[in-house]
């Protein structure tokens, strides 16, 4: 895994988030479509929750303070760690992380914390051991080379969204 090309993919995403923050109009933001589903403002809700406790579970497999397991991916795992993609289906997020209708301020500041969070990881994970590892709720086992991986994938894969939601919207 290029640990270089994951850090830019992902500061490359959140650079794409702030300016989709910054062009969506203030009164669209908490909208939910009329097909119903997440409006922007849970979108960005769910991604930036995932992504600080994505990097949580990154740091505390690099620095080894997560269990140590031979337990790996599962299926849905080794796919996503594969292809770079979440499979075509539509997956429900899992309800461990609450979907909340935040404003655009706490969606700036909450990028802000994602940032600074990957530029904290990012020179651990060369050195992180693989045995160390933290249960992901959908995927299994991940070390944090993987979980750093899933932080880009999910990323991207929301940015999707948001172009759904805009056209629903329209």
């Amino acid at each position: 895994m290029d640990l270089i090309a994951e850090r830019k993919a992902i500061e490359t995403a959140l650079d794409a988030y702030r300016a989709e923050l910054d062009r969506l109009p203030d009164d669209l933001f908490d909208v939910t479509p009329p097909n119903g589903g997440w409006s922007f403002a849970e979108v960005y809700s769910h991604i930036l929750q995932s992504t600080l406790g994505a990097s949580i579970a990154a740091e505390k497999c690099a620095r080894g303070t997560s269990p140590a397991t031979r337990k790996g991916l599962n299926l849905l795992g080794r796919f996503l760690m594969l292809t770079s993609c979440f499979p075509p289906a539509k997956i429900k997020a899992p309800p461990v992380i609450p979907v909340l209708k935040i404003s655009k301020e706490e969606a700036r500041n909450m990028i802000i914390k994602c940032r600074k969070r990957i530029e904290a990881i990012a020179p651990l994970l060369p050195n992180a051991e693989d045995h160390h590892r933290i249960s992901h709720p959908r995927l299994g086992m991940l070390h944090a080379k993987h979980w750093f991986k899933f932080l880009r994938v999910h990323l991207q894969h929301h940015l999707k969204q948001l172009k759904r939601i805009e056209k629903e919207l329209a």
